[in-house]
């Protein structure tokens, strides 16, 4: 296929794409800024509360990545009403495991907050943003299926229209919530919530049309939900990995001290915000690699790889650089805090984390390609690799590192260039083979 149109195939699924990725962590960086102004000791519990929910939802973002390859394979087959009750089939797995997390968050949120701090609160507050927010997770989760039903199906324009509407709801009673009646940081998380259950409504009605249309039951089967279960297996295992190295990464800025740890949480939301938008590309890779190794074309599944990876390393250059430039103006700081000592410590990290970004957007999309050929199984012994590199790396930045600012430079760099470059390495090399590169439609 001429570059051109593969050009525009990709951004016309990664464009849309983009909008309703970087809602999710717009969701967090209103949350951020808004709570930001009510003090540090407020800050430093979001960062806790919301290293643990992501985490939660970072687990089971399988949820989408298993159900994005396996319907663009059979939509690539040609099988369209296999492909949307393979949707469906995601959508009641992420019911039921809603419903194990609430259950599950009640039992042992204090708990694991008090894994992160003694400070009592710091632990009070994010006991209560945790306790609130566990009333959304379920819908967050019949959204996380549905979004991946929908890619699958090659429709990345329904998803941001959905986004979009969830973010603007989400300020707007965050802000209400929080400033207007007083609630503090409990009127953040009930504003998500009631915009996560908004956002879960209308991709129910979306799937249950769809499904109608094209003559697939709404009934759960228990050999669809056994299979989304098992497909998500590896890349469950693939999350862990990913979500073990940044909760550690939090754990060592927690010790560092309340300014630390609040200018590290805005840090990792900014980068959570970056790793969205480059996401993008690797939803694109998802939905196209998938639909061609299911119609049988491997010639365009591999040129569609390498137009990504330049993609990816160009978005990233873009990205980076504007974060050094607003990072060295000092205008990063004031948006997000009021705290002076913050703002310092928030600009010299937000530099350390600009150069690597292009790093970042490399990663990113060869992880998007592999998981749209339905490699997981790679993904997750990968990744447990890359946890085992970073760990040493992480305890010298622990020993070695200076105090004061300098100390989350090192944290970065180890994190940033560590853990990161090793992804790099491993999936770089899964990427130049044609191992992972196995045509045809499920079976």
């Amino acid at each position: 296929m001429p570059v051109p149109s593969l050009d525009r195939d990709i951004l016309g699924l990664a464009v849309p794409a983009l909008g309703a990725l970087v809602a999710e962590p717009l969701f967090l960086l209103t949350d951020t800024a808004l709570i930001g102004h009510l003090g540090e000791v407020p800050l430093a519990a979001l960062s806790i509360a919301s290293a643990i929910v992501q985490t939660v939802i970072g687990l089971l973002i399988f949820l989408a990545y298993a159900t994005t390859p396996a319907v663009a394979r059979r939509l690539g087959a040609g099988d369209r009403t296999g492909a949307i009750r393979a949707g469906v089939d995601g959508l009641w797995l992420a019911l039921g495991l809603g419903v194990v997390v609430v259950l599950l968050g009640l039992l042992f949120a204090r708990p694991v907050v008090g894994l992160f701090t003694a400070d009592t609160a710091v632990a009070s507050d994010a006991v209560t943003y945790l306790t609130v927010s566990l009333a959304g997770l379920p819908a967050m989760l019949l959204v996380i299926a549905a979004t991946g039903l929908l890619r699958g199906l090659q429709d990345t324009r329904t998803p941001l229209v959905v986004a979009v509407a969830g973010f603007a709801a989400n300020a707007g009673l965050n802000a209400l919530f929080i400033y207007g009646f007083g609630w503090g940081i409990a009127g953040s998380a009930a504003g998500t919530v009631i915009a996560q259950w908004g956002m879960a409504a209308v991709y129910l009605v979306i799937a249950v049309r769809a499904a109608r249309a094209s003559g697939a039951s709404l009934r759960p089967g228990l050999d669809g939900v056994g299979s989304a279960a098992a497909s998500g297996a590896w890349l469950f295992v693939r999350t862990v990995s990913l979500r073990a190295a940044i909760l550690a990464t939090v754990a060592v800025a927690a010790t560092l001290g309340v300014v630390e740890l609040g200018a590290f949480q805005i840090a990792l939301t900014l980068f959570t915000t970056l790793a969205f938008i480059l996401d993008a590309l690797a939803i694109a890779g998802q939905a196209m690699v998938g639909h061609g190794l299911g119609s049988g074309d491997v010639a365009r599944v591999r040129e569609v790889t390498r137009r990504l990876v330049l993609w990816g390393l160009a978005a990233g250059a873009v990205l980076g650089g504007l974060l050094a430039l607003v990072a060295a103006l000092g205008l990063l700081g004031p948006v997000f805090t009021s705290s002076s000592e913050v703002q310092r410590a928030l600009g010299v990290t937000a530099l350390a984390m600009a150069a690597g970004i292009p790093l970042a957007g490399y990663v990113f999309v060869l992880d998007g390609v592999l998981i749209g050929a339905g490699d997981a199984r790679y993904l997750a012994i990968s990744g447990l690799v890359n946890l085992a590199v970073y760990a040493p790396l992480l305890g010298l930045a622990v020993v070695l590192a200076p105090g004061g600012d300098a100390a989350l430079v090192w944290l970065w760099a180890a994190f940033g260039y560590g853990y990161i470059g090793a992804r790099a390495l491993t999936l770089g090399l899964r990427a130049r083979t044609e191992r992972w590169m196995i045509a045809g439609a499920p079976a």
